[in-house]
């Protein structure tokens, strides 16, 4: 294969791993503030969060479409005041993954962080810290393994989307072939070698981004085991 081919790694790798930090700073900012609060409607905005997990990818392509289209209520308006088009390009990507993969994210930051010790928090808070403080000090790296199995399922989650992305950003040759992409256009056009190619690459990259995060889990539980005992 020659370099050109190479164009759906590299756009996958850019569209997830874009999507991946604005999932992250997003989903921790929202799971830890909720984890904190209660106030009516909650559980209708984690609905709302939580909803594309149980939708079709075109389900939630179509809404996407319908909102950032030409004619949608956000889509028109970046196309007015910014000339800025998201349709048909890796932007849509990059928002389509956005969507499927905060879910997990989210999920993962609110577990984390409803499960921390409060104690531990308002100790700090009695010694003076602020909130920021605390929250940088304290709840953050106790709730960072379970963050970081948000992020890498986050991540693999927008490196594997095409349902919604389709929808989105449609199919360009060189603007919006993610791997998904390139594997279902290469079988619907007969040339299943280079479907195969693009199959064990995402197969490789997803088994390696899970074993990962499994041997740093097994390693982080040691070295809690070890400090503890």
């Amino acid at each position: 294969m020659n370099t050109t081919d190479y164009t759906p790694l590299l756009l996958s790798l850019k569209v997830a791993g874009i999507s991946t930090v604005i999932v992250f700073i997003a989903g921790v900012y929202f799971a830890y503030v909720f984890a904190k609060k209660r106030f009516f409607g909650k559980s209708i905005i984690e609905s709302i969060f939580l909803l594309p997990l149980v939708l079709p990818p075109t389900v939630v392509g179509f809404g996407l479409l319908i909102l950032f289209g030409k004619k949608g209520w956000i889509g028109s308006f970046l196309l007015e005041w910014f000339d800025l088009q998201i349709v048909f390009t890796w932007i849509g990507a990059v928002i389509a993954s956005v969507v499927v993969s905060f879910p997990l994210m989210y999920q993962s930051a609110s577990a984390a962080f409803e499960n921390l010790d409060s104690r531990l928090e308002n100790a700090a808070r009695t010694m003076g810290s602020s909130e920021w403080r605390v929250f940088w000090t304290v709840s953050f790296p106790l709730a960072w393994p379970g963050l970081l199995a948000g992020l890498v399922l986050s991540f693999a989650r927008g490196l594997g989307e095409f349902g919604a992305t389709l929808m989105l950003a449609g199919y360009i040759p060189g603007k919006t072939d993610t791997i998904p992409m390139a594997i279902y256009f290469a079988v619907e056009s007969g040339q299943m070698e280079k479907a195969t190619f693009w199959v064990v690459i995402i197969v490789a990259l997803g088994f390696s981004t899970i074993m990962w995060l499994n041997w740093w889990s097994r390693r982080s539980l040691q070295r809690f085991k070890n400090e503890h005992v």
